[in-house]
């Protein structure tokens, strides 16, 4: 006697249309984490000597040294403490609200596609629940108009075919909520990063002249 098992091609061509929009969703979702993923861990990366370098370069007066290799450095640190270099003279506020505006810009640089794995990762599920009330509802619907002539095992299969939807959505939430809140903690991670550098930088610009 062959004994039946669950394959899961099987039980994906068997959760009907409603699979269709899953699975563009998970793409969607793997897509943003990855691509995110790349562009924050870029971010995070750290030059020991940057701040060394910088400091260096504004007591010795080379402001456009300072500027090349912030420019060379490309990060998000980087960037903010360009635009504060490139405010040297003005009153200490414009200089941190120089660096913060960037500081901002860069943040929604990194969290660009979290918004919408955040979405996926509540909206996964809904859309495999909607498809199990629906199938349900087909299935109940198969079984009223049988009458007296209710194949139980097509009531069990109709029901089967529902409850994929369910399985399917629950997996595309959960990637999508465990990759948002890791993507999340990354970004913290560099933005705490940019904090420290600019604290570093506005001591810089207010160590007393030797």
């Amino acid at each position: 006697m062959e004994v039946a098992s669950l394959n899961l091609f099987d039980m994906a061509t068997r959760g009907g249309w409603i699979m269709i929009p899953l699975l563009l969703l998970c793409i969607i979702a793997v897509y943003i984490f990855v691509e995110r993923l790349i562009v924050i861990r870029k971010a995070a990366e750290k030059d020991p000597s940057f701040m060394d370098k910088i400091k260096d370069y504004i007591n010795e007066g080379k402001i456009e040294a300072a500027l090349t290799l912030c420019k060379n450095t490309d990060t998000p640190y980087s960037r903010m403490i360009e635009k504060g270099i490139t405010r040297l003279g003005r009153p200490m506020n414009d200089v941190m609200v120089a660096i913060e505006n960037v500081g901002n810009i860069e943040v929604g640089k990194l969290e660009r596609g979290l918004s919408l794995l955040a979405t996926i990762a509540g909206g996964g599920p809904m859309i495999g629940f909607l498809g199990t009330v629906t199938g349900m509802i087909q299935a109940f619907f198969n079984m009223a108009n049988a009458g007296n002539n209710v194949d139980v095992t097509s009531l069990a299969d109709g029901i089967y075919t529902a409850m994929v939807t369910t399985v399917a959505g629950l997996i595309v939430g959960i990637v999508a909520f465990f990759a948002y809140n890791y993507l999340t903690s990354k970004v913290d991670t560099v933005v705490n990063n940019m904090e420290a550098r600019t604290v570093e930088f506005m001591d810089i610009l207010n160590e007393p002249a030797n």
